[in-house]
């Protein structure tokens, strides 16, 4: 303080504590206090990259054929070695990123939408409605999910058709199926929240039911979607890389990692790196979205950082 008046006695500009920005000191506090969290961020961030950058990484074609060179190991000419047809599956696992990439957040985006319209209406209004929405949700989920996502599957299995159809397919199916096991999470939270007193007063206040879920709903939702968008991309991730492998998912040329198992499996004897490399991508990726995620809803939920503060989930 006194430095300050001093500065302003002389003209001079007072000193002013440096504003931190909020998204770096968010980030700078995961690394922090989370760092498993930190690694999971850097290991999406670089499988981010991949996917947007396959065409320059990847040094050779998702189709080419090195003849001579099929079922080598790895080596300085082939870093992951090459696979039963003489491809190179480095350059087959980044271009695989983008596949992963594609229908993990796609399908995650699709099914959170359709989540949140039936977690919001069925929390918010309650009532007939309300059960009707669950009881349809309850005979959902007594269902194995997989088996609903094949059934999706065959559903489109004539609308979309082609490489690009097939992609499609998977994330329609996806996002389908997502839409209702995550609605029931979104449908608690709005359940919570609708009991608050500051929604008993914007209905005092004749706010209409639109009103009430854009303004003060969502807003207070926010969190839990976020967080459950991140955990839900590593399902998305391993259902694509599942239906791939059963040969229900994005079919060639498109390099899927799934498909790439699938492919190498009968030669797992003779050349194991086609199995290993994928199964490390797939591995890789899923658990750096569950720790980021883990991290995020730990940094995000103010329940679980008074629980820390209090002495608990140490």
């Amino acid at each position: 303080m006194a430095r300050d008046a001093v500065a302003v006695g002389r003209g001079e500009e007072p000193f002013l504590p440096k504003e931190k920005h909020p998204i770096r000191e968010f980030f700078g506090r995961m690394f922090k206090e989370k760092p498993l969290a930190g690694l999971g961020l850097v290991i999406v961030a670089v499988m981010l990259f991949m996917a947007i950058f396959a065409t320059w990484i990847a040094p050779e074609g998702i189709m080419d054929l090195n003849h001579g060179d099929e079922g080598l190991g790895p080596s300085t000419s082939y870093w992951f070695g090459t696979d039963q047809l003489g491809r190179d599956i480095f350059s087959r696992i980044v271009h695989g990123a983008r596949i992963s990439v594609i229908v993990g957040l796609s399908a995650t985006a699709l099914g959170l939408a359709g989540a949140t319209v039936l977690g919001v209406v069925s929390g918010y209004f309650g009532g007939k409605l309300d059960m009707l929405i669950q009881r349809f949700v309850d005979g959902w989920l007594a269902f194995p999910y997989l088996l609903f996502v094949l059934a999706i599957v065959g559903i489109f299995q004539d609308v979309w058709i082609g490489p690009e159809g097939g992609m499609f397919k998977v994330i329609a199916a996806l996002g389908i199926a997502y839409s209702v096991w995550i609605s029931r999470i979104i449908r608690g939270h709005v359940l919570a929240v609708k009991e608050s007193q500051y929604i008993d007063a914007a209905r005092a206040i004749g706010c209409s039911h639109w009103r009430i879920i854009r303004y003060y709903i969502l807003p207070n939702i926010m969190v839990t979607i976020i967080i459950v968008a991140t955990l839900s991309v590593g399902w998305a991730v391993l259902s694509e890389a599942a239906l791939s492998f059963l040969g229900l998912g994005v079919p060639p040329p498109f390099p899927s990692w799934g498909k790439m198992l699938d492919e190498a499996r009968h030669f797992v004897n003779q050349n194991p790196w086609g199995v290993v490399f994928p199964g490390l991508a797939i591995t890789l990726f899923v658990f750096g979205v569950q720790v980021f995620g883990d991290g995020l809803r730990d940094l995000l939920d103010p329940r679980l950082r008074g629980a820390k503060h209090a002495g608990f989930g140490r």
